[in-house]
């Protein structure tokens, strides 16, 4: 007899419940549904409590709300998270310029934990981690359902301790590990050197606490080495994933004298902020060449788009990430953090890059570089009985004919040499036109 009435009592259970909470619904007024989002936290207290008190083992309730607060915010933007104090403090760290892991910075692209760039000089980019890699595994847990913080706290650890990270990239025919050891990463995050004769080089990883104060020094450093003066400058951006919003715009303003440099817009008051540059310290008016990939980001593409939209600077190689929002670090009272997408930035003319990106002037894929010697070929003076010219023999070659003066590195990066040569020829361009005059 019980078996027989079990399914019946479940049924009008089943029913009454429907009904009440069909009933709730229907009876709650919409205006208080719309106008108080504080009656919908009952919800998130109702199954605290019941989790707390009916789960099958004991649970502690600050990782519940953690937990809860993580869910939330994945609901609005990659780049919206949650910081547990410990992730916090890492962060502050990085800013620094200094913390234990791999090397690299991570996002999610099309759901997929994705790196943005590898930085330079690290067991990531070593053992040949690239820009585009989607990361499908850390060690055996798999990326899909976690969030970026998550996903940093498990690719970072103690010096000396290995990780093995699971990557598909286009070129693979199916996922491959990569183990990795840890080091303590100590970002130089400004490099500078003299190409040729009058030609300086500055290379930004990320936009630090200290970018902009190492990059006025790599410039004075540069003038020292080129007495003569610059007559062109390459400035790398690539695979640089971005960093701190004020770095980035004094960086600009090193190049630009006067002029919008970038603006934000959000929906807080105080989000709408403009920034300007200022005669005082901006460089003389030599030729400069941005390099740019799908690795440069955020405040790099700040600097990329203010540079490119004033016509100070020619962009060349591909087509950046795309990140156009601003976010906001705010502390919260047990020493963890909030992490929030707070305004989206424009470039001077008015161009948010967010999800598109910013195309360079000139397209340049990376390439093999070899060199071939021309000696190989016959020219008149090999011929026999070529006549002579009738003036004095010079046999010296003349100037820029010879091989670059680049170190081996540089030699086998396509994109900087085109970009060398391209100001090598803005340069002998000008002088044809002022012996023209």
């Amino acid at each position: 007899m019980f078996n027989r009435r079990w399914p019946l009592i479940v049924s009008v259970a089943l029913v009454m419940l429907a009904g009440w909470v069909s009933l709730g619904q229907w009876n709650r007024p919409a205006s208080a549904r719309a106008e108080s989002p504080y009656e919908e936290m009952k919800i998130f207290t109702d199954v605290l409590s019941i989790v707390r008190g009916s789960y099958v083992e004991e649970v502690n309730v600050r990782d519940l709300i953690y937990g809860g607060i993580n869910g939330m915010l994945a609901t609005l933007d990659p780049h919206s998270s949650f910081l547990d104090p410990d992730t916090y403090n890492e962060l502050k760290t990085d800013t620094r310029g200094e913390f234990g892991g791999l090397g690299i910075e991570i996002s999610i692209r099309d759901d997929v934990l994705t790196i943005i760039a590898p930085i330079e000089d690290t067991p990531a980019y070593r053992i040949g981690l690239k820009a585009g890699d989607q990361i499908v595994k850390i060690d055996d847990r798999l990326t899909k359902d976690i969030g970026i913080m998550e996903a940093v706290k498990l690719l970072r650890g103690p010096k000396g301790s290995s990780v093995t990270v699971t990557i598909m990239r286009e070129s693979f025919s199916k996922p491959k590990p990569f183990t990795i050891t840890r080091e303590i990463i100590r970002i130089e995050s400004v490099k500078a050197r003299t190409l040729e004769d009058g030609y300086g080089y500055i290379r930004l990883s990320q936009f630090q606490e200290r970018t902009a104060a190492d990059f006025e020094s790599a410039l004075q450093r540069l003038h020292r080495e080129n007495s003569t003066g610059l007559k062109g400058m390459v400035l790398d951006l690539r695979n640089n994933p971005g960093g701190l919003l004020d770095q980035a715009v004094k960086v600009s303003d090193y190049f630009l004298d006067s002029g919008l440099i970038v603006y934000t817009e959000g929906r807080e008051e105080g989000s709408e902020t403009k920034f300007a540059a200022q005669a005082d310290g901006t460089e003389p008016e030599y030729p400069l060449v941005v390099l740019i990939n799908g690795g440069s980001a955020s405040a790099s593409e700040i600097v990329a788009g203010a540079l490119k939209d004033h016509r100070r600077a020619i962009l060349l190689g591909t087509r950046s990430f795309g990140k156009g929002s601003v976010q906001t670090i705010i502390p919260l009272s047990d020493n963890s953090g909030l992490r929030l997408t707070t305004a989206r930035y424009y470039t001077p003319s008015g161009t948010s890059i967010q999800a598109l990106g910013i195309e360079p002037d000139i397209v340049v894929a990376p390439g093999e570089v070899r060199e071939v010697d021309d000696e190989e070929h016959y020219r008149e003076k090999d011929l026999d009985n070529h006549f002579a010219n009738g003036a004095a023999a010079d046999e010296k070659k003349p100037a820029g004919s010879g091989k670059y003066h680049l170190g081996p590195e540089d030699r086998e990066d396509y994109q900087l040499i085109r970009a060398l040569d391209l100001l090598k020829g803005w340069d002998v361009f000008r002088d044809i036109r002022r012996q023209a005059a």
